[in-house]
């Protein structure tokens, strides 16, 4: 079964638990609101208007790599411009009529950010390691990857529901979709590359305010254990308990912690403002035991590269897309936002259930021409690490 929720992060400074991170609020902002959802009426018919345009691109020669030698950015002047200009003219960022000089200037400014937006990186106007890994992919690997993701939308193409949840995995995102519109779009954290977050269909079963957090037995083997031997009070900082077999709390020093003795208890956090789940639960019933929830580490929203959690999402701005789920109860916004300044324990159904939609979807396009891609950070497209759009290098897993 995969891990249902935050683990361990990861660092240079060795173990450090991702629910005892203290990140500013900071994040990326919301996404700019365009009403077409990744899985909708239009889905097919983008795709395959994007697939015939790369068809043309393809049978033009494609385009040339941009030499990745040295950052480019607004008021440089250098030869690997002229290319760059020529990239973006051949994937329609860039309007031929800018010209191809060798100075980057406001107009390749514009359209490197357009291109960044397209690939999900940060669109800061700066030609660095990601954008270089994305610009240098071949016009014949993103036709590929259109022609393999049309397959998974048109699976998708029936009716959805009139409200549903989509959260494509690869993109981390999160989109919320009434009678064929998206309404709100939500940065989301997903699982890492050893603990994926699945494909699945369910649906909202309830919410759970201040939850109480169970710790997967895969966290307490990976995580959990070689924390407490290099911390030994790690629990107690963070408010949990340790329970035996029958319901019974035991001291955290009772249990041998050079061995695999945890393993025998079950481990809970209780409800406060460092929870893994922060403030909040949804309920999405799956084989898998993964669900969405609120997150104290709201600073890894800001970063491109979102796959750190162990197969949950987490989801930013989550109070917006709570407030919508349950509409129509009597959970107003004003209500939601005086639970989460509490500790109280509380459940919530929606009217209707609301479908919910895991998918693994690493290019899509609108009808009207924007073509999107995303890494492909889990390898199913079955076309290699260079169409992935990041630098062609082994994945380390532990």
């Amino acid at each position: 079964m995969a891990a249902a929720s935050p683990a361990l992060a990861q660092s240079g400074r060795g173990a450090v638990a991702e629910w005892s991170e203290s990140f500013d609020a900071g994040s990326r902002g919301r996404p700019s609101i365009n009403p077409y959802p990744v899985l909708g009426p239009h889905t097919v018919q983008g795709l395959e208007q994007a697939i015939a345009q790369y068809q043309g691109i393809v049978s033009r020669g494609g385009w040339q790599p941009v030499p990745d030698r040295e950052r480019l950015r607004i008021g440089a002047r250098r030869r690997s411009v002229v290319a760059l200009r020529e990239r973006l003219i051949a994937s329609g960022d860039l309007n031929p009529s800018a010209g191809r000089s060798d100075v980057f200037d406001s107009f390749v400014d514009t359209a490197v950010k357009r291109f960044q937006t397209r690939h999900g990186i940060s669109p800061d106007g700066q030609v660095r390691e990601s954008t270089f890994a994305a610009l240098n992919v071949p016009a014949e690997m993103r036709l590929r990857q259109l022609e393999t993701n049309l397959v998974r939308v048109r699976a998708h193409s029936g009716f959805l529901g009139n409200r549903f949840i989509v959260m494509n995995i690869p993109a981390a995102q999160l989109e919320a979709v009434e009678n064929g519109t998206v309404v709100s779009r939500h940065v989301t954290v997903v699982g890492k590359i050893d603990r994926q977050s699945p494909v699945i269909s369910t649906r909202v079963q309830d919410i759970n305010f201040n939850p109480y957090w169970t710790v997967p037995a895969s966290i307490i083997r990976k995580d959990l254990i070689p924390k407490m031997q290099a911390e030994p009070d790690y629990l107690a900082k963070n408010r949990i308990r340790v329970f035996n077999g029958q319901g019974q709390e035991v001291a955290p020093e009772s249990i041998n912690w050079n061995t695999m003795e945890a393993m025998n208890y079950r481990f809970r956090q209780d409800p406060f403002e460092g929870n893994s789940m922060g403030n909040v639960r949804i309920n999405i019933p799956n084989q898998h035991a993964v669900y969405m929830h609120d997150t104290p580490s709201k600073g890894l929203f800001g970063e491109d590269q979102r796959f750190h959690s162990s197969g949950c999402a987490r989801v930013q701005n989550v109070r917006e897309l709570i407030a919508w789920i349950l509409q129509g109860t009597q959970w107003s916004r004003s209500e939601i936002d005086r639970i989460f300044r509490t500790t109280d324990r509380v459940d919530a159904k929606p009217v209707q259930p609301v479908p919910v939609y895991w998918v693994y979807i690493t290019a899509w396009a609108n009808p009207d021409g924007l073509v999107q891609f995303r890494e492909d950070i889990y390898q199913r497209d079955g076309i290699g690490p260079q169409a992935a759009g990041a630098p062609a290098q082994p994945v380390a897993l532990r």
